[in-house]
């Protein structure tokens, strides 16, 4: 496989304006393995539908990356909005990928089943959904990390099936 190409949409409504400074890209960089993994592209968008919407399908669609993570926007704020703005963006959700980050947010805190994250794929892009703080963003992001580069494999069609490739190992 050939370089995986990130795209990370932090939702802020102060990050935005630039009356905060946002620390999700820094601690998502720490949490990708080097070497083969990219940041290609990252933006700030305020807590509306469409700028969320317009952000992640520029990346998906125009810029063809591979995953479009968003930080932010996925509590049960009256602001907290980036679920209903990527889920019609999505062709197949991922329900694994989002239970797994809130029971790994468990283990730190009891807050993490208020999380309305959401996983899915367009196209041959993954999306997924982060918590806006970076402590946050990264753990959820470390949690489900192992399974990315198969999951991208499948969505190119040049993976193999899992039960040849454990076959393989035990012999």
């Amino acid at each position: 496989m050939s370089v995986i190409k990130v795209g990370i949409v932090v939702v802020s409504d102060k990050a935005a304006a630039g009356l905060r400074r946002d620390g999700c890209v820094e601690a998502l960089e720490k949490v990708l393995p080097p070497g083969g993994v990219a940041i290609a592209a990252r933006t700030i968008v305020p807590d509306e539908i469409g700028a969320i919407r317009e952000a992640v399908q520029k990346m998906t669609d125009g810029e063809h990356l591979d995953i479009v993570l968003t930080a932010g926007g996925t509590g049960i704020g009256p602001r907290d909005v980036t679920p209903e703005a990527i889920l019609p963006l999505i062709d197949r959700a991922i329900p694994g990928i989002a239970e797994m980050m809130r029971r790994q947010g468990f283990e730190v805190t009891p807050n993490a089943i208020l999380s309305r994250a959401v996983a899915g794929t367009r196209g041959r892009a993954l999306l997924i959904a982060l918590p806006g703080s970076p402590r946050g963003a990264a753990e959820c992001l470390s949690s489900v990390w192992p399974a990315i580069p198969h999951a991208l494999a499948l969505l190119r069609g040049e993976a193999t099936e899992c039960a040849e490739k454990m076959s393989r190992i035990k012999n």
